[in-house]
């Protein structure tokens, strides 16, 4: 799987030029609209991680592959797309109109974490679908983006911030309120975390982190420095799985994605994934999904 796009390689690659400001010290911040696609049928965005964020109001018919999912968008979507995870989108032609701002983690040093929102989590939900009336709302935080970028004030990025945190709210108010009750947490529910975050860092699997390390219960109750059976305890009043489980089941969400999306060879995925002979892995696959490696990527 190819390495993150970097924001350089983003604006080569959509316009061909790279912005002299690209590095500054505010870190970095564009906003820009959807045009139609002139080119029938519409080119897919790569699959691929990015090293930025994006936020994308989209109007019109698409088709979003993440990791192992695909979430189709019938009408207009509010997207958000973070470097933890890999995508690609596919535009119909009935794609017409829309907006989408970036930005880096460098442009929101000292004024807050992303990453703590569940819109920027490996199991957050990343697309909202919207009404007419929530994408009029939507649709004027980008124009008021348009509007301060393009503007002297001496503040403005304070004031875009603002407008990508209004955005990010926006979305998770249309959440569930049981999906925003805070629970109170113990000391199973903080290992739990603590585990989950250290089996999302193994992810995903690229030329620039080729293997993971961590493959056993024990492996990661070594890293947390507590006794497995402590760990195990914890998962399974909280996650309601066991800790193997949760490991094989990231572990066969990338295989998919590797399968799918990459270029290596069957064996060269299986060592990737910790498995010490190719036979193991095709065991492990099959036993999950009822067919072989070589055939889902061939499906």
């Amino acid at each position: 799987m190819e390495d993150a796009e970097k924001l350089e390689e983003f604006y080569q690659r959509k316009f061909d030029w790279i912005p002299d400001n690209i590095h500054n010290d505010l870190g970095h911040f564009n906003v820009f609209r959807v045009e139609p696609f002139t080119v029938k049928p519409p080119r897919p965005v790569p699959y691929r991680r990015r090293d930025y964020y994006k936020v994308t109001l989209i109007i019109g018919e698409s088709t979003i592959h993440y990791a192992d999912r695909v979430l189709k968008i019938g009408k207009q979507a509010l997207v958000f797309s973070n470097p933890q995870i890999p995508y690609k989108w596919e535009h119909s032609e009935s794609m017409h109109s829309g907006y989408y701002c970036i930005f880096n983690q460098h442009f929101f040093r000292q004024y807050g974490n992303p990453e703590q929102y569940e819109v920027y989590q490996p199991n957050g939900l990343h697309v909202f679908d919207l009404s007419d009336e929530q994408v009029a709302k939507v649709s004027g935080v980008y124009e008021r983006m348009f509007e301060e970028i393009n503007s002297d004030y001496i503040h403005k990025y304070d004031v875009l911030r603002n407008l990508v945190f209004e955005l990010l709210h926006f979305a998770m108010k249309m959440q569930p309120n049981s999906n925003l009750v805070k629970q109170q947490i113990d000391a199973n529910q903080r290992i739990s975390t603590l585990f989950m975050e250290l089996l999302e860092r193994q992810f995903p699997i690229d030329d620039s982190h080729p293997k993971i390390n961590l493959r056993s219960a024990s492996d990661f109750a070594t890293q947390l420095n507590v006794h497995v059976n402590h760990l195990n305890r914890a998962i399974k009043n909280t996650a309601q799985k066991t800790t193997t489980q949760l490991i094989s089941d990231r572990i066969l969400q990338e295989s998919k994605v590797m399968l799918k999306h990459s270029s290596w060879n069957i064996s060269e995925i299986a060592y990737a994934l910790g498995f010490s002979e190719v036979t193991h892995f095709n065991n492990f696959f099959k036993k999950h999904t009822e067919m072989t490696p070589t055939k889902f990527r061939n499906v």
